[in-house]
């Protein structure tokens, strides 16, 4: 089914998530020079984001669900932070905002999953979705602290690890497999984006972004060589990432 057919049921709410970006970034105080190039570029982010859900969304559902309403709030608010990164200098002046931005799309993370199993609406979309909503927020964090100069290019390296491992699964099949639910993996995936906003806070020199930065990186190294050894040892593959 083409994209636009599939977009047609949950367009009201693809456009409420466009519309919540916008407002949120009327509120940022950025320059003038500096906002119609970072609307443009969240506005091109969030477009990205619909044509996922566009692909992704199961033909038979009609109906978007508050579940995945959160995970589009959360959506809008990254598309927002992805937008500032054209401007550098924007990241530096406001990071305790952009901090606080980032740490309303992580406390929405625990929503939006609590919201599926409390209406019984737990989809394999919605766990996708949010996942992907989680792995773009510590991308655009890590690109975020890279740009400033505040922590040091290897920090890409928080935000590109997922990505890897979902490339080198095209590559060794048994990476596709599903993993079980872990409780020390979520862990680690919400230290990330914790230890990345906190980083953006002017308050905390470079010296110590770079010491938690770095920290965070070896336990996410960690949960990875643990899931990847796992997923090698298994005799089949199975499922997607």
């Amino acid at each position: 089914m083409p994209i636009a057919e599939r977009l047609r049921p949950i367009l009201p709410d693809l456009a409420a998530g466009a519309g919540l970006a916008l407002v949120v970034h009327a509120a940022l105080p950025l320059s003038l020079p500096v906002m119609p190039l970072a609307v443009l570029a969240t506005a091109a982010v969030y477009a990205v984001v619909a044509a996922a859900i566009g692909r992704a969304w199961p033909a038979h559902r009609r109906e978007f669900g508050w579940p995945n309403r959160v995970t589009l709030a959360r959506a809008a608010l990254v598309a927002v932070l992805a937008g500032v990164l054209v401007a550098p200098s924007a990241i530096a002046e406001h990071g305790r905002l952009l901090a606080a931005l980032a740490a309303l799309a992580l406390l929405l993370d625990g929503l939006d999953g609590w919201l599926a199993r409390f209406t019984g609406r737990v989809s394999a979309f919605g766990a996708r979705f949010d996942m992907e909503i989680d792995a773009l927020l510590i991308l655009v964090l890590s690109l975020a602290l890279a740009l400033t100069g505040k922590v040091g290019p290897w920090v890409l390296a928080i935000g590109l690890m997922r990505y890897a491992f979902v490339g080198a699964g095209r590559l060794w099949p048994k990476l596709t497999a599903e993993l079980p639910p872990s409780t020390p993996r979520k862990i680690v995936c919400v230290l990330q984006g914790v230890v990345l906003a906190a980083c953006l806070v002017p308050a905390v020199s470079s010296e110590w972004a770079s010491v938690l930065a770095a920290l965070a990186l070896l336990a996410l190294a960690a949960s990875f060589v643990r899931d990847t050894t796992e997923l090698m040892r298994r005799s089949a593959p199975a499922g997607d990432p």
